[in-house]
């Protein structure tokens, strides 16, 4: 079993950064894939960003590449969301999410098995 937990969400104006944090408690490695999803109401949780911690590989959704940045700190088991050049739109319910069971970063929900309670981030105008 795997525990994910979030943090760094906040309320920033638009054009600011936020970091997010993701931290896995209870494998006793990092898990091979994680990435970050957002929701906001009455829209599908999308996927934004994912690595596969076995070599850095990242993925990212084309409404964020080149604005958000995914990290990992494997002594940490811990995996960031840079986010700069914030824009409304990026509002949302930030998850993170975690697999062992993949060979590459991938975005889409269904390919992950663990996923944190989420952390709000709100980008005004």
């Amino acid at each position: 079993q795997v525990e994910l937990v979030e943090s760094g969400g906040d309320s920033v104006q638009a054009g600011g950064s936020l970091r997010l944090a993701c931290t896995a408690s209870g494998p006793t490695a990092i898990p091979s894939c994680m990435a970050w999803f957002r929701q906001t109401p009455g829209k599908e949780r999308e996927g934004v960003a994912a690595v596969y911690t076995g070599d850095g590989t990242a993925h990212y959704a084309d409404s964020v590449m080149g604005r958000f940045t995914i990290s990992q700190d494997n002594a940490k088991n811990t995996v960031y969301l840079v986010m700069n050049s914030l824009k409304p739109e990026d509002t949302g319910m930030y998850y993170c999410a975690a697999t062992s069971l993949c060979t590459g970063p991938t975005i889409l929900e269904n390919d992950y098995t663990y996923w944190g309670q989420g952390t709000q981030v709100t980008v005004s105008s």
